[in-house]
């Protein structure tokens, strides 16, 4: 064998050499095994900071002054907090479904949806009652999540240690849970008022290459639908809590304000005029 073709067969192996070494360490990050991320806001967290232990009960009845005002939230993630949270753009989405559950209400004269930046900076029942009143809403719905996402490998990972498969072959599986919870309360009292969970539960198969967009997708789809299931049970739930009014006084009291036409709070024009007439028809009878 020539010097040439002596140096140009040690060029192929050491070449593949490299490149074996190369492929081994790649499909490396594909064996077996089930890799678990997860995110949450945690309302007991939000509300009770750094271990605090909630006050004993005070027997306070929330007094409800129609028609209210009403904030929406999500409770912030701790600082620190997971980058696969779901986005701004969803959890807008999101607040947007719970705002349509109040709108149209009689008893609602506004819904303001509240970016969860402003309850950042400060935490606990002061800190709710501080953006409260930077919005001036009388009742606050903090909508709190849970999701927990797991890749792993199904039996046709084997095929993974061939290219072809880890672009074709589906042999990893995505799987995701989602809980989220919206806590409906009356900011001056404190008091929970109603709340209303979602639930949802979903997995999708996907190939090596792609599992971590398909995961992303998997998160973001079963975030909307623990969402649209949650905004179900709330309107359920806010029906009960109207119907538990009439029959529970102790739930909280509820009256109109002054000038709003909702109730007691104002008398109509025309009932004082016809007050008036049969106040004078009684006087020309005596």
């Amino acid at each position: 064998m020539s010097l040439h073709s002596r140096l140009l067969t040690g060029s192929i192996l050491l070449v593949s050499v490299v490149c074996l070494n190369g492929c081994t360490a790649w499909f490396d990050s594909f064996t077996p095994g089930v890799t678990r991320t997860g995110v949450s806001s945690s309302l007991v967290d939000y509300l009770y900071p750094d271990g605090q232990i909630p006050p004993e009960f005070e027997e306070q009845i929330p007094r409800l002054k129609l028609p209210l005002r009403v904030g929406i939230a999500f409770v912030p993630q701790p600082p620190g907090g997971n980058a696969e949270a779901p986005s701004e753009a969803l959890k807008n989405e999101a607040l947007q479904k719970v705002r349509e559950q109040f709108k149209g209400r009689k008893y609602i004269a506004s819904i303001e949806a509240i970016p969860d930046t402003y309850l950042r900076s400060t935490r606990g029942f002061e800190g709710m009652q501080q953006v409260a009143r930077l919005y001036a809403v009388d009742v606050m719905a903090l909508v709190s999540y849970d999701q927990l996402a797991a890749t792993g490998d199904n039996k046709l990972a084997l095929t993974y240690w061939t290219i072809v498969g880890a672009y074709v072959i589906k042999g990893t599986e995505n799987q995701t849970q989602t809980f989220v919870d919206t806590a409906v309360f009356d900011v001056a009292s404190r008091k929970l008022l109603f709340r209303a969970p979602g639930v949802d539960s979903r997995e999708r198969t996907s190939t090596a290459i792609e599992a971590a967009e398909v995961s992303r997708a998997v998160r973001a789809e079963s975030f909307s639908a623990a969402m649209v299931n949650m905004t179900t049970n709330l309107a359920t739930e806010r029906d009960r809590f109207e119907q538990r009014l009439k029959t529970e006084p102790e739930i909280a009291t509820v009256e109109w304000k002054a000038g709003s036409g909702g109730g007691g709070g104002a008398i109509d024009p025309a009932l004082l005029l016809v007050m008036a007439i049969f106040a004078g028809w009684r006087r020309s009878r005596v």
